[in-house]
């Protein structure tokens, strides 16, 4: 709760009782009054025009109310006093907790069967829950006595979000085929990877029916690539800030399209990793300076050698029912060579739309 607060000449301080204090600027908090006049509650919109503002707003007067749970503030500009709640306050500190406190960083042996989910459960809307919290906290879920049918990547996608289109089409079905422009239509082995780093807006969520399996191997491998930053942060900083700095391309030319994109392999928001982009099959011709670059390939040396030793890979053969669905901004995913018949079908989710959906069930 609100513990007290004081006027400062271009700000207003709260001291919270756990004993944060923080100091909000006048001008962003005349902007973000949610009364009728400036806030639309139908459409969650701003109604204030910002720009005629006077950046140099002051406060007349404001107090503390309700225990703690308020402030009421009135503003030189206007004749009624507004209000400010404990939750939207603490929930815009500068100093807020980090998401990925809900994350779980993991190794092979630490996947158990939890991350199993029943297709039936999934259905229900505690079992949607549930099956969210598990796709975000561990990366990856396998949704188990599917109808092996594309309409069931559909439906599964459709309480997510909405099947993104792509250079494969919205809904897809495949099994080997040399035509294709792209390795995993072959029965290689795939080392671990992410797809899409040579798309600007890389797919948040990637689905994995197995429609039909009568063949020899074809583990479908994931990798935590979370993990693999933490190891690396810890073990070997400099090789970390190398992944987190250098820009990285990424190319894809085939199937009448030639689609370019780069970040780095280690992206970062405010220090902390928000999305690992890798994939050595994808990756184009870039130059950077003569250190930078021996230093470059000693980092994915030792992030390759992570992604593709067994302490970090979860191996599993996906039988007929069988939906892997996982979260390709964190997790690396592969597939043992195999011999014989194995159709899959899938499609891909924005990550928007699973934040989303994350937000709408109180996931985070």
């Amino acid at each position: 709760m609100i513990e007290s607060i004081k006027i400062l000449a271009k700000s207003l301080r709260v001291r919270f009782n756990n004993q944060c204090e923080e100091n909000y600027p006048n001008i962003w908090l005349r902007d973000h009054i949610k009364d009728e006049n400036n806030w639309d509650k139908r459409t969650h919109q701003r109604k204030t025009f910002t720009a005629s503002l006077d950046l140099n707003i002051q406060i007349k007067k404001a107090k503390v109310r309700d225990d703690g749970n308020y402030i009421d503030v009135l503003w030189a500009d206007m004749d009624n006093e507004v209000q400010y709640s404990y939750e939207y306050l603490f929930k815009n500190i500068l100093r807020s907790k980090s998401k990925n406190n809900n994350l779980r960083l993991w190794n092979k042996n630490e996947i158990k069967d939890d991350i199993y989910i029943d297709y039936q459960n999934l259905l229900k809307d505690d079992g949607f829950k549930i099956f969210l919290k598990k796709l975000y906290s561990l990366g990856f879920c396998v949704i188990t006595n599917c109808e092996t049918k594309l309409e069931t990547v559909e439906i599964i996608a459709n309480k997510i979000g909405y099947v993104r289109q792509s250079i494969f089409g919205g809904l897809w079905e495949f099994e080997s085929n040399e035509d294709m422009a792209d390795s995993a239509y072959t029965q290689e082995e795939l080392r671990p990877h992410t797809d899409s780093t040579y798309s600007i807006d890389a797919p948040g969520l990637q689905l994995l029916l197995c429609c039909d399996y009568k063949a020899n191997g074809g583990e479908s491998i994931m990798v935590d690539g979370y993990n693999i930053g933490d190891t690396m942060k810890n073990n070997n900083k400099d090789l970390f800030d190398i992944l987190s700095k250098i820009d990285v391309p990424g190319k894809y030319i085939g199937d009448g399209v030639i689609l370019e994109a780069k970040r780095p392999i280690f992206k970062l928001d405010n220090k902390e990793l928000v999305q690992v982009s890798f994939n050595n099959y994808d990756r184009t011709e870039f130059r950077i300076e003569e250190k930078a670059t021996n230093k470059f390939y000693e980092a994915i040396r030792k992030f390759d050698e992570l992604a593709n030793s067994d302490k970090f890979q979860w191996r599993h053969v996906l039988k007929p029912g069988e939906l892997l669905i996982f979260n390709n901004w964190r997790i690396l995913h592969g597939r043992g060579s195999f011999k014989g018949k194995r159709k899959i079908a899938g499609c891909y989710i924005n990550m928007e739309d699973f934040r989303s959906a994350c937000k709408i069930h109180g996931v985070y």
